[in-house]
């Protein structure tokens, strides 16, 4: 099966948020890292128990803000990329705020106060469809696919075209 994708310069910037939202993963991680040992939950467990732990809804907070992000990342990922192919200067500017957004949203979580992610967490949903009804925005000079084979719904042999 042969593909041919033909990318503006501008997918660069798509590419650059896709590697922005990682880091802020990792940066996270690190966060649920301090969170352990600040508050003395080990490895494997994945959430504290308030009988067992005075702090377990501190820890809890932090780790579900890191957790709920690795949640939504398959999700940013392929509307941002899907998006950045038809518009990719659109798409790359709504992942970066996206991604601002989402950063905020964990450090209102990590306050030990669950509704402390909504001041900026809807902006990450609002953001996320916006960048889905970008992937899914076509046209004339848009994203066309055409089947190589003699039946048109014949998907082993398509060849994307990107104007």
């Amino acid at each position: 099966m042969a593909v041919l994708v033909e990318l503006t310069k501008e997918y660069g910037y798509v590419v650059l948020t896709v590697v922005a939202y990682a880091f802020l993963n990792f940066w996270m991680s690190f966060q649920v890292g301090a969170a352990r040992k600040k508050y003395k939950v080990f490895y494997p467990t994945l959430y504290a128990i308030e009988s067992e732990n005075k702090d377990a809804k501190r820890f809890n907070c932090v780790q579900r803000g890191h957790q709920n992000s690795l949640e939504m990342m398959p999700l940013f990922f392929v509307t941002v990329l899907l998006g950045g192919l038809q518009h990719p200067v659109v798409a790359a500017a709504l992942g970066l705020l996206y991604t601002v957004a989402r950063f905020f949203y964990f450090k209102g979580y990590a306050t030990g106060v669950p509704d402390n992610r909504l001041k900026l967490g809807y902006v990450c949903l609002l953001l996320c469809s916006a960048m889905n009804n970008s992937a899914d925005d076509s046209d004339d000079n848009g994203i066309q696919i055409k089947s190589l084979g003699r039946d048109p719904l014949d998907f082993q042999h398509v060849l994307l075209l990107v104007s």
